[in-house]
């Protein structure tokens, strides 16, 4: 692959090394949002997503409108996970849409959605998603997807031009060839329309990623050494590393069987020394928003 051409646009070498501190599921809970604020106020994350059809969406909405120059992005939603704490779609209850399941909310996995979802319906709600994140004050810096349900080729198409049509980076996006997508797990038609959509995105000067990085929700030991371990090989070009986040609650504990994890990560985030870590190693950190200001130029 050549360089990243934003590498230039934002004054650094083909060869540095940049990365997006990403906080994952703002909203799902309240442990979420308090957890985001402690970070923000330690200053080592650079970047979050907001989950729009979920319960605390409202008061991340009065947080954004406080703070309008934090850097926060759409978490777009097509699924809902947990067993006892569930949410749906924002923009309709027909189950013609193929986006409920039978018990009215949004499948819990990636598979349902997939199988029964139609483009249109789902489009439909991205965009709804977004409008009520614009409505309720919130200045978006990019959108993403929530457990990537919208990588398939059913929605691909669709969030691009939602990314266009508001001018926001689509985040999910990662530059790359066919064999570099296939290694990444995704089978020849969605990495045809990822190849394809990555063209096109780029010569129309969206600014794309070139990888993606998190720390697993499988292993809450030693999380600073995870993230330092991760740093330590970050690739040439522009990383997406995400985290999730969240305070130790009652809440949480009885939401999430990850809890740990999710833990774990707000211990890891207000870590001096992997703060320091980030520093010594020369990796620039950045946010969406400049992608951002650069896709509206």
């Amino acid at each position: 692959m050549k360089p990243n051409p934003v590498l230039k646009k934002l004054g650094l070498s083909d060869t540095d090394r940049v990365v997006i501190l990403h906080v994952d599921d703002v909203g799902m809970c309240q442990s979420t949002l308090s957890a985001y604020e402690d970070l923000l106020d330690f200053g080592l994350i650079s970047s979050a997503a907001v989950m729009v059809p979920c319960p605390w969406f409202p008061q991340t909405a009065e947080f954004c409108r406080k703070h309008p120059e934090i850097d926060m992005g759409v978490h777009l939603t097509l699924n809902s996970e947990w067993d006892g704490y569930r949410w749906g779609p924002i923009s309709t209850r027909d189950v013609a849409s193929g986006l409920i399941d039978n018990e009215g909310y949004f499948y819990r996995r990636q598979p349902p959605v997939h199988a029964n979802g139609d483009s249109r319906a789902a489009n439909s709600e991205l965009k709804a998603q977004i409008d009520r994140a614009l409505t309720a004050g919130i200045d978006p810096t990019h959108i993403d997807s929530h457990m990537g349900t919208i990588a398939h080729e059913k929605f691909l198409p669709g969030y691009v031009n939602l990314a266009q049509e508001y001018q926001l980076p689509p985040t999910i996006l990662f530059r790359g060839d066919k064999v570099g997508f296939r290694a990444r797990g995704l089978d020849d038609t969605l990495s045809n329309l990822a190849v394809e959509l990555n063209e096109k995105l780029e010569s129309a000067g969206v600014p794309l990623l070139d990888h993606e990085v998190g720390l697993p929700l499988d292993n809450p030991h030693d999380r600073v050494g995870q993230a330092k371990r991760i740093l330590e090989n970050l690739p040439v070009g522009i990383t997406h590393f995400y985290n999730h986040a969240a305070q130790d609650t009652p809440e949480l504990r009885a939401i999430a069987p990850d809890w740990e994890s999710r833990v774990a990560d707000y211990q890891a985030f207000l870590s001096t020394e992997l703060r320091d870590f980030i520093s010594d190693k020369g990796i620039h950190v950045i946010g969406n928003r400049v992608l951002r200001d650069l896709m509206r130029l």
